[in-house]
């Protein structure tokens, strides 16, 4: 007995706790439609300015387009998420329940993919777009720098150059004082080395006149770097701002271009050659037999520090070839929607915004559903009349006395017309 009593005593608190729980929701139902209209109509919003950022035509056209799309992103949220608030918490079949969730899922994906990130794109595009030209300054500067690194290592090989003539001058002037092959004076050997001090002096001076040429490039591309780093921060609409970027960009490319022609590396090289393979050799000079062979000597000698020199004038033109070359950059301008997808990870906030304003209601399927599994798990185990409310008692109260009363009136009309439909009996008079 006491254990019966407590059982109906718990059947109870949960028939109260599931009212409870249904007043709650009853008085969320007069403005859950409304809210959910309110973030639809949100979505839709900025999904037009995210359909208009990718139309190239501002004409009528192109904005009833976007109008149009925009309104129907807008219905199709408000109908998806309205099936859902209504079947998904009433369903009870873990088989059902298992479908409307991958139909849930595979909703808001489809959510995600027609708006949420044209809601992204209308949200942080602009500074996406930024963002990218900040890029492109990043990349450009690095190029420009190593493009500028090149061409000093190319112009700091005038000093190899120079060092090498002046060994080659240095020797003629032994030669001329008779150090060389004996004979004083400027024979054979001093024409041949004062040949090839001649010629390094001439790249010598070929390499010195690019060094002017150099600097100028590299300082224009600076100015062209902070013009474009300005861009990136200027107020006004990036659109206009991204033209001029583009043509600062294509002058910033030729002056790199610029800078890797400026490189004399490569004519080092082929003069460091040339050094050793074209020696005009002159007549040998001396007058006697002896010192003929003596200036054959020298100037075989020579030769053979001419190659030496030539192969180290030669190894470090090509350190300088062998350098990792500037990385090729261009610009290529880019749409507000593709640099959020681009740079989504710069911008994970407005990412979170944008989808969270389309998937914001799946959080109130999931409330709803737990709040009537906790309606039905109250009322489980209970009578239909202890359910019921003292509305809905008056309610069948005044039901059955108008259901007793219309079979009261139902009988009386049967018996009264029974009554006139039998036969009446007239009794014979006696005569």
């Amino acid at each position: 007995m006491q254990d019966r009593t407590e059982t109906q005593n718990a059947q109870q608190r949960g028939v109260r706790y599931a009212r409870e729980l249904e007043g709650h929701l009853s008085w969320l139902d007069t403005f859950s439609g409304t809210a959910l209209g309110v973030l639809a109509v949100a979505s839709g919003i900025y999904t037009y300015l995210g359909v208009s950022s990718l139309l190239d035509d501002n004409g009528a056209m192109s904005a009833f387009a976007a109008i149009a799309y925009s309104i129907a992103v807008s219905v199709g949220i408000f109908v998806f998420w309205s099936y859902m608030l209504r079947l998904f918490p009433a369903v009870r079949g873990a088989r059902a329940r298992t479908g409307l969730l991958g139909a849930m899922g595979l909703g808001s994906l489809a959510i995600i993919a027609m708006s949420s990130w044209l809601n992204a794109a209308a949200l942080a595009g602009s500074a996406a777009v930024e963002q990218h030209l900040a890029v492109t300054v990043q990349d450009y500067q690095g190029s420009l720098e190593r493009a500028h690194e090149i061409a000093l290592s190319a112009q700091g090989l005038e000093r190899d150059v120079a060092r090498v003539r002046q060994s080659f001058e240095d020797l003629s002037e032994q030669e001329a004082g008779g150090e060389l092959s004996g004979l004083a004076g400027r024979g054979a050997v001093f024409r041949v080395l004062r040949q090839k001090s001649s010629e390094l002096a001439g790249l010598e001076t070929q390499i010195a006149s690019q060094s002017p040429l150099v600097e100028a490039a590299f300082v224009e591309g600076n100015q062209l770097l902070s013009r474009m780093r300005a861009l990136t921060v200027e107020p006004g609409p990036v659109e206009a701002r991204s033209v001029e970027f583009s043509e600062q960009a294509v002058r910033l490319a030729g002056l790199i271009t610029q800078l890797r022609q400026l490189s004399v590396a490569s004519l080092v090289e082929r003069a460091a050659q040339d050094l050793s393979a074209s020696v005009v050799l002159p007549e040998l000079d001396g007058s006697t037999e002896q010192s003929r062979g003596n200036q054959a000597s020298t100037i075989t000698s020579v030769l053979e520090v001419l190659a030496q020199r030539a192969a180290t004038l030669e190894r470090a033109a090509q350190a300088v070839l062998m350098m990792p070359p500037p990385t090729d950059t261009t610009y290529t301008p880019i749409s507000s929607a593709d640099a959020v997808i681009k740079y989504a990870r710069n911008f994970v906030p407005s990412w979170a915004g944008a989808i969270a304003i389309d998937l914001l209601p799946a959080v109130l399927v999931f409330i709803l559903a737990i709040t009537q599994g906790a309606i039905r798990e109250g009322r489980e185990g209970t009578s239909i009349e202890e359910t019921l409310t003292l509305a809905e008692l008056r309610a069948a109260v005044n039901a059955m006395r108008d259901v007793d009363a219309s079979m009261k009136g139902t009988g009386a009309d049967s018996a009264s017309q029974s009554a006139e439909s039998a036969p009446r009996i007239t009794p014979l008079k006696s005569t």
